[in-house]
């Protein structure tokens, strides 16, 4: 998807008009599919109202629809263009809340029945889940377009500064990290410095994250830089999300 259609989308999330298609119900948190519509351009998108979110204990209230919003922007810094665009919309019809840009794909294909050739295209997925430290990569969260793009969704519950890793993509556990991507994860590591002066993706990424979140993210860049091997799954600790799929 190239920055210019990134842009216009963006900008009809945020500014066009609204009408309901839909609800998803086998989800925790209420999620809308609706129709939005700005200067003749119409797109389908995920709306995900704040009020709609069911509390966690370990997550702070209110916060998870931003968190959709900062999973976006950590995608863009990074250059892998895995998340859909994605914005926090405070005008919408149930309140504040994300509006994602809404993927037209098979659900009937998702992680568990891959080819074998699309699973090795999930190391950017992978290395992305360990930077935002994502609590629930489930099978189906990860999506194929109709031109073959590779997409991830639902980052609700991410960026904890406690380590949450739960996923079900372990295929790369104990192989070294292709080297461009670990370049680019340096590249983004300079973008989050906060000695930088004037740093725009910083100031950005606050107004969805608290400062401990994104120092949290900053050390999990370093961490993975360092390391240079894709993790193993612990016995010692809950790896893996619920249901799977």
């Amino acid at each position: 998807m190239g920055t210019s259609i990134k842009d216009r989308y963006l900008q009809v999330l945020q500014e066009g008009e609204i009408t309901f298609r839909g609800e998803f119900v086998w989800g925790s948190n209420y999620t809308f599919l609706i129709q939005v519509e700005f200067n003749g351009t119409s797109i389908n998108a995920i709306y995900k109202p704040t009020k709609g979110e069911r509390p966690l204990w370990d997550f702070p209230a209110n916060t998870l629809t931003k968190r959709e919003v900062a999973a976006y922007l950590v995608s863009e810094a990074l250059g892998w263009d895995l998340v859909p665009p994605t914005v926090y919309r405070l005008d919408a019809p149930y309140g504040g809340g994300s509006l994602q840009f809404y993927i037209e794909h098979d659900p009937e294909y998702h992680y568990f029945n891959f080819s074998e050739a699309d699973r090795k295209r999930l190391r950017p997925v992978v290395m992305f889940d360990l930077l935002v430290n994502n609590a629930d990569r489930k099978g189906s969260h990860i999506l194929l377009d109709n031109d073959g793009h590779l997409w991830a969704i639902d980052h609700g519950i991410c960026f904890h500064v406690e380590d949450k890793l739960r996923t079900v993509i372990w295929d790369f556990a104990g192989e070294p990290f292709p080297e461009n991507l670990i370049r680019d994860l340096e590249n983004f590591y300079k973008k989050l410095d906060p000695d930088i002066k004037s740093n725009e993706f910083r100031s950005h990424l606050i107004q969805y994250l608290d400062e401990t979140e994104v120092a949290a993210l900053l050390t999990r860049a370093q961490v993975i830089i360092g390391e240079k091997v894709f993790p193993i799954p612990h016995n010692d600790r809950r790896q893996f999300p619920w249901p799977l799929i």
